[in-house]
């Protein structure tokens, strides 16, 4: 088995995000600390790698084939979580060989890393990719950029459940709306499964449209054989992936000050400024319970620092 048996879902803590334009539009937003549950398998990946790992041990592989970039969370958490529990990794990366923190901390935990070029990594959607790999690493089972496809998804909807459980300890009794980052919009399919219409999932995008997210939450439901699914894309790129600008930067800094909470430029920070976006343009009632969640990648700020600092 790649995972012992022992091994659980963590529990990730829920608690009020007391930031003054909340306040002052009468709307209640609690945080999903999901970048507290472990500090290397850290935020939304654990709950992604969950059921891919059940397929890779039901096929009989002995470790894990992926795919990311030269900060990728994703490739991150699953080198950590090949070293820690014994299984082999492999990292196919977009682009041309990078030394940036995370491609340190890859090769520190053993993972074999490939580097694809730029059009290389774009044909990982097309028929056959896979099939040279699978030749050279008979023994890995491949996943998704990201962690994704329905397996990630279905991983993810236990998140439901364990919000659920700690509504009452908020001096809550039900929620409006789930707001969270996207990049493959795997936990948001994993949410809008699970929630299947009960609430709504609005889903703030940190990649433009032309990455396919939208078709690829649609595939997920689709799969999964859902009818009457709620959600809702919201373009929060700021231009680009891994774009971001001054106005961006202020904000996390401001918002960290006076939450207490990390936040990193790629995924949470725009996740939650499009929310205040949002909030300030009349969009929610007065009233208004949402849970955000920290879908975590801590670990990629500090590339980003390098860069931009």
């Amino acid at each position: 088995m790649l995972l012992p048996s022992s091994i659980w879902l963590p529990r990730a803590p829920l608690e009020h995000l007391n930031l003054d334009w909340l306040t002052q539009a009468h709307i209640e937003v609690a945080i999903l600390r999901l970048d507290q549950i472990d500090p290397l398998i850290s935020g939304n990946k654990w709950f992604k790698f969950t059921e891919h790992l059940k397929a890779a041990d039901l096929a009989g592989a002995k470790g894990i084939i992926s795919l990311g970039g030269a900060h990728s969370n994703h490739l991150h958490a699953l080198a950590a979580a090949g070293k820690r529990f014994g299984f082999p990794t492999v990292g196919l990366l977009r682009g041309h060989p990078q030394d940036t923190p995370t491609v340190q901390d890859l090769q520190a935990f053993g993972m074999a890393l490939h580097w694809l070029g730029y059009g290389g990594y774009r044909a990982r959607h097309e028929p056959g990719f896979w099939q040279p790999w699978q030749a050279r690493y008979p023994d890995l089972q491949p996943v998704p950029e990201g962690g994704g496809g329905l397996p990630g998804a279905t991983g993810c909807m236990p998140l439901k459940t364990m919000v659920s459980e700690q509504l009452n300890a908020l001096g809550w009794n039900d929620y409006h709306g789930w707001w969270l980052a996207c990049g493959t919009g795997t936990t948001l399919a994993g949410l809008v499964l699970a929630e299947a219409g009960e609430h709504p999932v609005y889903g703030a995008l940190a990649v433009p449209d032309d990455h396919g997210v939208a078709q690829q939450v649609q595939r997920i439901v689709q799969e999964a054989g859902l009818v009457g699914a709620t959600y809702e894309l919201i373009d929060a790129s700021r231009g680009g992936f891994a774009k971001v600008d001054p106005l961006l930067l202020e904000f996390i800094e401001r918002s960290e000050q006076a939450s207490g909470i990390p936040l990193e430029p790629l995924y949470t920070g725009k996740a939650l400024l499009a929310l205040k976006q949002q909030v300030e343009a009349g969009r929610f009632a007065r009233g208004t319970r949402l849970i955000f969640i920290h879908t975590g990648g801590l670990q990629g700020r500090r590339g980003f620092t390098s860069q931009h600092g």
